[in-house]
């Protein structure tokens, strides 16, 4: 209920129009609102202080019922009736005071049953139907319950959550906590030494007692001087005594005790489970010939693709042409400088020896075997016709002079620097040399049969080791002294950067299926590489003592093989599977050893037969050794 309004006469009814809004917007203007002729409403002036509002709570009668209109903020004193309202209203009785709260309750609908019905509306046709959109509601709700997509409630499981925790726990065992705990030892009991009246083996001499004092407290035997007293009533206090008892406290709770796990292991079981070398057969085991004709030692080696003809190179400045199956040599090419590289041509349909000597490539047709295979040979160097304008190349290609066409050499790639190492492409056409520089021009490419040679990096990465191609995709491998980085020759980038983990490799050798690459190097470590798997060595082999020399993977069998200046070659089984999940499974099968060491150098090569498990080692000491 309202409050009554005021009554005030018409002059002076100033009534606020702004309507229900918050007042505290026109706090900072000079009028609070509009009349109702529109006109502003201005406030009261405020000027009192807290002083003259003390003085007038003090002196006005009427204060306690004068408040303040916040639609005007004029002053107004309330009337008796409204005071007593207000008291009503507090007080939560009804604001008209006439107003009878407990007036006697008419019955509208009576307990007798009337003729005539207070509504007499028919009934909804709905009401005695049955609902299709409810029974479509139904259908729905028993479908997803068939098809389980509605799981019914589950009835509410009223077991107390709390649990004993201690009910299953053994009364007698010794708690979490206590378990580990580790009781203090126990201080020594004292001996004779200790005593006041120790025997006389026990007192220590004047030597001993100078040694005692210059020695560290920390190495001493004992902590005091024994001492000889003549009785028990002459013994003065223990000058240490305080000191000796806070350092056991100290050690007492500063000392951590914890009880070591030891775990029982038999020492077999960390040895790796590899399978017996002779589950692995077949890989060579016996020296079966020797090759002898060399004079110095030979420091490479190279079959034909047939396996009937071995080449080796050597410092006494000849090329060697042997019968493998007989360690005959059928043929020694003067070549006027050391060989250090001879890499006869893969295909099987070309005759052709590629030389490192000095600073130049020989070519030579060695003229063995079938007739028609090193006629076809040489007719196909000779159908090479010369471009019309001569081009730029970093080496030069010379055909030989009739007296050199006599000992077979076809064609001499002259390089401006010392080559040390020649290696051909799996189709036999192109072929790579390395050339002992420490600018960009160390690796070139040639190709045969248009007698052109190309540089293929404009700077470079490193002193180059070696090279090699990859047997099947177009990918070229150079190893510097740390790194072997992968080349895609037909996008011309780098692919991968191998990290050798060694101080310098010194030779390479890919695995026939082109996916696993082995390393040596002269701090005698073999790093095994995964090309999927990382750009670190699957494995690190240390098997030999000394300096690795050269590295050699087998074409057929899963066989790979070291050369070392140990005097030893060590045969390793190591098998690629087609399973991408499998690990290669590498084994060291066979050490052979024969030939003899020479000015500190061992083996200096080693190769694999094409087709038998047989393998070649060249030695410093002159000789080439078949092992089958």
């Amino acid at each position: 209920p309202a409050l009554t309004p005021l009554p005030s006469t018409p002059l002076q009814d100033i009534r606020n129009t702004v309507g229900n809004i918050p007042m505290e917007w026109y706090q900072d203007f000079p009028h609070i609102g509009y009349s109702l002729e529109g006109k502003k409403i201005y406030k009261p002036i405020r000027n009192k202080d807290e002083l003259d509002m003390f003085l007038e709570k003090m002196e006005n009668p009427d204060y306690w019922r004068t408040v303040q209109d916040k639609m005007t903020g004029a002053d107004i004193k309330l009337t008796d009736e409204q005071v007593d309202l207000v008291h009503r209203l507090q007080k939560g009785q009804f604001g008209d005071v006439h107003f009878n709260s407990y007036e006697p309750a008419v019955d509208f609908f009576t307990h007798e049953v009337m003729i005539h019905p207070v509504t007499n509306r028919p009934a909804d046709k709905r009401s005695f139907i049955p609902s299709l959109i409810e029974k479509e509601k139904v259908s729905k709700l028993v479908h997803a319950i068939k098809m389980g997509w509605i799981k019914p409630r589950k009835p509410k499981d009223d077991t107390p959550t709390y649990y004993d925790l201690w009910a299953h726990e053994d009364p007698n065992s010794i708690l979490g906590r206590h378990k580990m705990h580790v009781p203090a030892p126990k201080m020594k009991l004292p001996g004779h030494e200790e005593s006041y009246n120790p025997p006389p083996e026990y007192l220590l001499s004047e030597e001993e007692k100078l040694a005692w004092e210059q020695q560290e407290p920390a190495e001493r035997k004992l902590n005091f001087v024994p001492q000889q007293y003549r009785c028990l009533r002459a013994v003065p206090a223990y000058s240490r005594f305080i000191h000796e008892r806070f350092e056991r406290c100290l050690d007492l709770y500063l000392c951590p005790r914890q009880r070591k796990m030891r775990v029982n292991v038999d020492p077999e079981d960390l040895i790796p489970k590899l399978p017996k070398p002779r589950d692995l057969q077949p890989f060579p085991t016996t020296q079966a010939l020797v090759y002898r004709g060399h004079t110095s030692l030979v420091r490479c080696l190279s079959i034909s693709p047939s396996g009937q003809w071995l080449v080796s190179g050597s410092d006494d400045c000849t090329v060697r042409f042997w019968e493998v199956c007989t360690a005959r040599c059928m043929k020694t090419l003067p070549v006027g400088g050391v060989v250090k590289s001879v890499a006869w041509n893969p295909n099987p349909t070309i005759c052709l020896v590629a030389i490192c000597v000095e600073q130049s490539v020989l070519l030579v047709n060695p003229c063995l075997g079938d007739k028609l295979l090193y006629g076809a040979t040489d007719q196909l160097l000779e159908s090479y016709v010369a471009p019309e304008e001569e081009r730029v190349q970093p080496v030069q290609w010379v055909t030989a002079t009739m007296e050199e066409h006599g000992k077979g050499v076809r064609l001499i790639v002259q390089h401006s620097k010392a080559v040390k190492q020649v290696t051909w492409h799996g189709k036999g056409d192109y072929f790579a040399s390395v050339v002992s520089d420490n600018s960009n021009m160390q690796v070139l490419i040639h190709q045969t049969s248009k007698r052109w040679s190309q540089n293929p990096f404009r700077k470079s990465k490193g002193l180059v080791q070696c090279v090699l191609f990859h047997p099947i995709r177009p990918y070229f491998f150079v190893a510097t002294q740390r790194y072997v980085r992968v080349y895609n020759l037909l996008k011309q980038e780098l692919t991968k950067k191998l990290m050798t983990n060694c101080k310098w490799v010194s030779s390479m050798a890919i695995h026939p299926g082109g996916d696993n690459i082995i390393c040596g190097s002269y701090d005698s470590k073999l790093a095994w590489f995964d090309l999927d798997l990382s750009t670190r060595p699957y494995q690190l082999l240390r098997h030999h003592k000394k300096a690795l020399r050269s590295v050699a993977f087998h074409k057929h069998y899963p066989l790979f093989a070291s050369g070392s200046d140990d005097g030893t070659v060590i045969v390793c089984h190591g098998m690629v599977y087609n399973d991408l999940l499998q690990n290669p499974l590498l084994v060291p099968v066979k050490v052979l050893k024969g030939h003899a060491m020479t000015l500190d150098l061992g083996v200096l090569d080693v190769l694999f037969h094409p087709t038998q498990p047989w393998v070649f080692s060249s030695g410093a000491d002159g000789t080439v050794r078949l092992y089958t």
